[in-house]
């Protein structure tokens, strides 16, 4: 069982940051130098940047905030060398929560397995995650699916936000309601309910019912 530590938010913990973070911010910045997010000009290091806070709201310590910052870095931006580089540089837990978050260890992108394959084996991952990478890959999927709801309620983008993915609309939001039913299992707390609250938003803004997971990458 997950404590209770992690899950709510926490306004009073007291977390210092120190040389460790600033480091890891100019590590993950560079590292993502190139990269925006999905059909965005959107630098990606907001993205990191905003899981990173939530960590820390959130009760994560220091090495979950960096692992927050760092926990795309191997799956988009190197594969297995860059995590020995981070390993390296920050550490035994932070490459083990990077490592645990990343759905893909394929130096070359085009090398990951596909789409359905990886979701399915993130969701049995997350069925054996300690709290630590639960928090992390909590923290993550929130602000994407914040993220899509927001695109789907901007004018000049709406539904065109999910030709940005690799799936279909329905599957993809399959694919967040069944991280949301295993986040409330493993880690119960406001942030899981408010993943769960976002994935029902889109749901209902696309017109797309939630299907159970059976239902992801059928026609």
């Amino acid at each position: 069982m997950v404590g209770p530590r992690l899950g709510s938010r926490k306004d009073h913990h007291n977390v210092q940051l120190g040389t460790r973070f600033d480091a890891a911010l100019a590590y993950a910045r560079q590292a993502h130098a190139n990269q925006t997010r999905k059909g965005t000009r959107v630098p990606y290091i907001a993205h990191l940047l905003a899981v990173a806070a939530t960590v820390l709201e959130y009760g994560g310590d220091e090495d979950l905030a960096i692992a927050g910052l760092l926990h795309d870095a191997v799956e988009d931006q190197g594969g297995l060398p860059r995590l020995a580089d981070i390993r390296d540089r920050f550490g035994e837990r932070v490459a083990d929560i990077v490592l645990a978050c990343s759905d893909s260890q394929a130096t070359d992108g085009g090398a990951k397995p596909p789409w359905r394959q990886r979701k399915l084996d993130y969701l049995q991952h997350l069925d054996a995650a300690g709290g630590d990478v639960l928090l992390v890959s909590l923290a993550d999927k929130v602000h994407n699916a914040r993220s899509i709801l927001r695109d789907l309620r901007t004018a000049g983008v709406g539904a065109s936000v999910w030709g940005r993915f690799n799936a279909s609309a329905a599957d993809t939001i399959a694919y967040y309601a069944a991280l949301a039913d295993t986040f409330r299992r493993r880690l119960p707390g406001q942030l899981s309910d408010e993943l769960g609250e976002i994935v029902g938003a889109i749901a209902a803004d696309t017109g797309v019912p939630v299907r159970p997971l059976v239902g992801i990458g059928a026609g």
